[in-house]
């Protein structure tokens, strides 16, 4: 046999080990509720050690220091072996019961074990926590460094809006702060400017961070920017969702002073989602953001938004020289008087004035300055820079508007010349009569709609709202202008698509490759005599030619598809004939044009079954007469104009089915009255009206007499509950506006609610306005001129709104004013004033 190795083991020493182990080992199970009872014991303490260095740590953080991360790392260890420890406590009692002789032995020796091993281990380290001394626990808060913002080395007058802000981020009330303005205003800069402000003057904030937020509104990374700019950082941020992110920032920042600037907001940023806490007046906090939308400072709250504007004349001026350079505008010296009309093309915005400036800064020759005018004049997008460097960023305005048809509103605006002031009223029939607005649900709600979208587009900064004379007007600037002929125009590879040659001095039709590709043409203010014959233009809907030399229209005949029409001061049109080939017209404004429309003429018109709106001029009895018998062109009047015509006997009679009438005008004629009347289809006559207390012109809003002698009164006007504006001049029988004895109590109207401008001027006779006091919510000015009669308004302490202004020309005439009560003539004779 082989060699053998054998191990012999007494049953002594096996005995012994088995004793052994489970001395070691059965002491967890042995030991259980002893240990317990210390682990119970131990984390109370601990937990009253935690809470009174909790205690002291804040009450040195709100002094402005800062913890140690050391302290912040036990305090999270204590927090989870809390947990650990209530698990175990919790499961106490049924181990307790599993234990047998005296607790050496259990029911479930090995889930006693683990149970048991699991509160030893937990006792110690408690402990372990527990005898943690710490000498220090917060130091001295290192100075957060503000980020500098790069600026552009050239910024010119924005000194008074900048001071205006930096003075709202220090008021103590003011806690959010919203900057509107179009695109490329300069309202980042602006943001740039207060942020760098920071860098020297810390005004007891602890963080001034800046976030770039743009269209794309992603929460998260708002978050992480801001976690980045106040140092919080590390793999276990970017494991967390959005909401921890949140929970995270809102509990670091609470007890903070911040600056927040979001910069290029397009919608609201629920700061509640981000985790930013709400700037007020008890945290001190402030937030700041720019915008283009004033809808989005009202969504943040901003009662009072600052609106960056463009530069005035000569900051942009100023700015432009700067950016041409001196030796550009010293080697001829007609370049200087030619830079100023090219600063003029740019509006007053700092993106064009950079943008242009730069490129003109190396054109050295006359000549190439007069080639510069001319582009931005007949086609500013072919000039260097427009296409690629400013139209775009004025796109994302545009492509933020909701909705195509808001879309068209906007580009169909471009059609009318720079800085025109068009009418909102006027604008909104268009955009329904060219279909961006729906009609088919009743006027009123498409007018509404109308409304609506003009609101839309101003608070967007794409247009401007500006008042004349109590009409409301739109304007759009010229650079945003450009912009949407430039999308109009398929971003110029359909440029002929929409044709605008307004206010350029053209003395013939402009020079079109393809007349079938023109959809909208405007040739408004220039001296063109004829138009070609010998274009289709089949797809020409819209042609716009009021203010030009016209003298014909009888080579419209082939533009079938035409649906607007606009010959509004074509002073020198002899004719309208062959106009009732259009038979497309919805559009028609003949509104002082030269033409004397006669009864054939107004047969024409007759013919033009879609016609919706019509502005016209009337001059000759016969056709007046036959105009006013006509229910289909009656229904569609928008303006009247009646002149030079003759009526002393029988007055007017203005058919109830004027319920679209807007404007309404009577010059140089002799009539005796102006009322109200029915018509009758079949005999197409017109029968005053006797009842009229339900009858209105709620269209009217302007109402123009002047050089119209033998008309008494005006009585006519209490039906026009929208009426704003009110002229009446050189009517030398005129003695009252409205007459008491037309029973207006009767009816119950209280007149001119809407009024706002009130003109009486040459009116030798005229002894009342009114016979009683009225309230006059609306009205804002009295003009009273050479009204010797007059010695009574009809006005009370109640009356009108604050500002009303009355202005007079003699002063006999306001010392001879017959107040209502003394408390009248305290509250208005402060507010005359002689011109």
């Amino acid at each position: 046999m082989g060699n053998c190795f054998s191990l012999s083991i007494s049953s002594d020493q096996s005995m012994n080990k088995v004793f052994q182990w489970l001395d070691d080992k059965g002491s967890y199970v042995h030991n259980l509720e002893k240990n317990l009872a210390a682990l119970e014991t131990t984390i109370e303490e601990l937990k009253a050690k935690r809470d009174d260095l909790s205690r002291r740590v804040t009450r040195e953080e709100d002094r402005g220091l800062q913890r140690l991360s050391e302290f912040q790392v036990w305090l999270t260890r204590v927090e989870t072996f809390e947990r650990e420890v209530n698990d175990l406590l919790s499961a106490r009692d049924a181990q307790l019961q599993r234990l047998c002789l005296c607790g050496f032995f259990s029911n479930s020796l090995m889930s006693s074990y683990r149970y048991g091993r699991r509160v030893f281990l937990t006792l110690k380290e408690v402990e372990k926590l527990k005898s943690r001394v710490f000498e220090v626990i917060v130091e001295k808060d290192q100075r957060y460094e503000v980020e500098e913002r790069q600026l552009q080395p050239i910024i010119i007058g924005q000194k008074e809006i900048l001071e205006k802000a930096w003075n709202h981020i220090m008021e103590d009330g003011v806690g959010v702060i919203g900057l509107h303005g179009m695109g490329g205003v300069g309202k980042t800069t602006l943001l740039a400017q207060l942020n760098n402000k920071f860098t020297d003057l810390r005004c007891g904030f602890d963080f001034v961070i800046w976030v770039v937020v743009s269209r794309e509104l992603l929460v998260e990374k708002i978050q992480d920017e801001i976690a980045r700019k106040v140092g919080i950082v590390g793999e276990e941020w970017k494991q967390k969702e959005s909401s921890q992110k949140s929970d995270v920032i809102y509990n670091y920042l609470r007890k903070k002073r911040f600056v927040l600037f979001l910069d290029d907001l397009w919608e609201k940023v629920d700061l509640v989602e981000i985790g930013i806490p709400f700037p007020t007046t008890q945290n001190g906090c402030k937030l700041a953001f720019t915008t283009r939308s004033k809808a989005v400072c009202a969504c943040m709250g901003v009662e009072d938004p600052m609106e960056v504007k463009c530069l005035a004349e000569n900051d942009a001026f100023d700015l432009f020289q700067k950016k041409v350079g001196k030796i550009t505008q010293g080697i001829d010296p007609e370049i200087p008087e030619l830079a100023r009309k090219v600063t003029k093309k740019c509006c007053g915005l700092p993106l064009a004035l950079n943008v242009i400036g730069e490129t003109m800064s190396c054109k050295r020759t006359v000549q190439e300055w007069r080639s510069a005018i001319d582009v931005l004049t007949s086609y500013a997008i072919d000039f260097s820079g427009m296409e690629d460097k400013i139209l775009p960023l004025l796109k994302y305005s545009y492509d933020n508007l909701e909705g195509d048809h808001v879309k068209s509103c906007l580009l169909y605006c471009a059609l009318f010349p720079e800085d025109d002031r068009i009418p909102e009223e006027k604008l909104i029939d268009l955009w329904i009569c060219e279909g961006f607005i729906d009609g088919s649900e009743g006027i009123e709600r498409a007018e509404n709609k109308g409304y609506e979208i003009i609101g839309f587009l101003v608070r967007s900064s794409l247009l401007m709202e500006v008042e004349w004379y109590g009409t409301k007007n739109v304007c759009m600037h010229d650079v945003v202008r450009e912009m949407a002929l430039w999308i109009a125009s398929d971003f110029a590879t359909q440029k002929e698509a929409f044709v605008v040659r307004a206010c350029v001095g053209l003395n013939e039709m402009p020079k079109v490759e393809n007349w079938n590709v023109v959809r909208r043409m405007s040739l408004i203010k220039n001296e063109i005599h004829n138009l070609s014959s010998s274009h289709e233009c089949l797809e020409l809907t819209t042609l716009l030619l009021q203010k030009s030399n016209l003298a014909n229209i009888s080579s419209m005949q082939k533009l079938i598809a035409l649906a607007h029409l606009d010959l509004e001061e074509t002073d020198k049109l002899s004719s309208v004939a062959t106009i009732s080939s259009l038979r497309n017209l919805k559009i028609l404004n003949l509104s002082r044009a030269g033409v004397s429309l006669d009864c054939d003429a107004i047969e024409e018109l007759e013919t033009l079954e879609h016609l919706e709106i019509l502005t016209i001029d009337i001059d000759l009895l016969p056709s007046l007469k036959q105009f006013l018998r006509s229910y289909r062109l009656t229904c569609c009047t928008r303006d009247l104009t009646i002149r030079s015509v003759h009526l002393e006997s029988c007055g007017i009679l203005l058919p109830v089915t004027m319920n679209k009438l807007r404007e309404f005008n009577i010059i140089w004629c002799s009539i005796s009255e102006i009322k109200m009347g029915t018509m009758c289809a079949k005999s197409k006559t017109v029968s005053p009206l006797h009842n009229l207390s339900n009858t209105c012109f709620l269209s009217l809003s302007k109402v123009i007499i002047l050089e119209c002698k033998c008309l008494k009164e005006l009585t006519l006007l209490r039906f026009a509950p929208n009426l704003r504006t009110l002229s009446v001049g050189s009517a030398n029988q005129l003695e009252d506006i409205v007459k008491e004895e037309k029973g207006c109590e009767k009816s119950g109207i209280v007149p001119f609610r809407k009024l706002m401008y009130l003109t009486l001027a040459d009116l030798p006779i005229l002894k009342n306005i009114y016979w009683s006091s009225l309230p006059f919510p609306y009205l804002k000015r009295i003009d009273v001129i050479r009204c010797p009669n007059l010695r009574k308004l009809p006005l009370d302490s109640q009356s009108g709104k604050q500002g009303l202004i009355i202005r007079y020309t003699e002063k006999e005439w306001i010392e001879n004013v017959e107040w209502e009560d003394e408390a009248t003539k305290t509250r208005f004779l402060l507010s005359c004033l002689q011109v």
